[in-house]
């Protein structure tokens, strides 16, 4: 299966806890007015839940810094300052957290599982006021303490995703650069066949938390299920994609044979990858030459979406369309 390791360094830390109160009340024949600050309250805790419904860690490359919220002071009148709010940060199920100390990075947690939490940082105590220094041999203590300082961390957020889509076709169809136009991945781009030969994963951020993990599978060839090439090592890389994208570059004569010659390779290799949603995108259209293959491929097939991967155009209209495939299939009942 075809996992991307998404991953981000992120900076927690925990409130403070609120000082403790020196404060007198004003009674007849109680020394001082008797002892009535009260304690600080407490500092919030940073807290990690898993949620399904967020997919990628795309939001922490924007912020990288945390705080849980302060506990307040102690008052007059043993009035307790009131303690911190937790601050709960929502992170995608399978989000393992490790503590960056003197750049080494030590485990913490794996969250596996749907609306699991860890407490990451806990909130520093708060202070005692001088009412709670008061005793049989000193009736009006001036004392109170500081609230503890709360925990603070560097933190390595990773997570190992499958990929929500494929993009397959033959070498040199354009893949690489359509994944490096959609998302942050930077592949090896060039003008000769087998260029990437590893998958390359990136995620598409269509705003609104519309986000989605993208594949860019290695060229497939005639005769890739028996081995050849390098589609073999790679076609069982997209069995757990949710959808495939298969790019047709409409630049060479042979534009609609080769479609069906990868449509033949999915159908050897497993009836699982033949009957997956495909969507289909003729690529290169900024070139005159591919006048004549995109009335063949408009006349063949009702829904095809016609880019340039060089130029852009056409590409959010095809990421559009991708995403309703995918967020139906994630809004089955089936899918947890």
């Amino acid at each position: 299966m075809v996992k991307f390791i998404d991953e981000a360094k992120i900076w927690i830390k925990a409130g403070d806890g609120g000082d403790g109160c020196v404060a007198f009340r004003r009674e007849k024949f109680v020394p001082k007015g008797g002892p009535s600050g009260g304690n600080g309250g407490r500092g919030g805790d940073v807290i990690f839940k898993a949620k399904k419904d967020i997919r990628t860690l795309i939001d922490f490359h924007y912020r990288q810094h945390f705080k849980a919220e302060d506990g307040r002071n102690g008052e007059g009148n043993n009035r307790e300052g009131r303690s911190g709010q937790d601050l709960i940060i929502p992170v995608p199920v399978g989000t393992i957290i490790s503590e960056i100390r003197d750049s080494v990075e030590n485990f913490l947690v794996d969250l596996a599982e749907d609306g699991a939490e860890y407490v990451v940082a806990k909130g520093g105590k708060g202070g005692k006021g001088n009412a709670s220094f008061k005793s049989s041999t000193n009736q009006a203590p001036r004392k109170a303490t500081k609230g503890e300082k709360g925990e603070e961390k560097y933190l390595k957020l990773e997570l190992k995703l499958l990929a929500d889509v494929g993009i397959i076709g033959y070498p040199n169809s354009g893949k690489s650069t359509l994944i490096s136009r959609v998302s942050s991945a930077r592949p090896r781009i060039a003008d000769y066949p087998f260029t990437t030969l590893a998958p390359n994963l990136g995620v598409v951020d269509l705003g609104d938390s519309r986000c989605f993990v993208i594949a860019d599978i290695p060229g497939l060839i005639e005769g890739a299920s028996e081995g050849k090439g390098l589609g073999h090592k790679f076609l069982r890389h997209i069995e757990r994609t949710k959808a495939l994208i298969h790019l047709v570059d409409l630049s060479v004569p042979d534009a609609l044979k080769r479609y069906y010659n990868i449509r033949g390779e999915l159908a050897k290799y497993s009836d699982k990858l033949y009957e997956k949603i495909e969507i289909i995108a003729g690529n290169k259209i900024d070139l005159d030459i591919t006048k004549e293959n995109i009335e063949i491929f408009k006349e063949r097939f009702k829904n095809v979406y016609f880019i340039s991967a060089l130029t852009g155009e056409g590409i959010r209209q095809l990421m559009e369309a991708v995403w309703r495939v995918i967020n139906e299939y994630r809004n089955k009942p089936d899918e947890g």
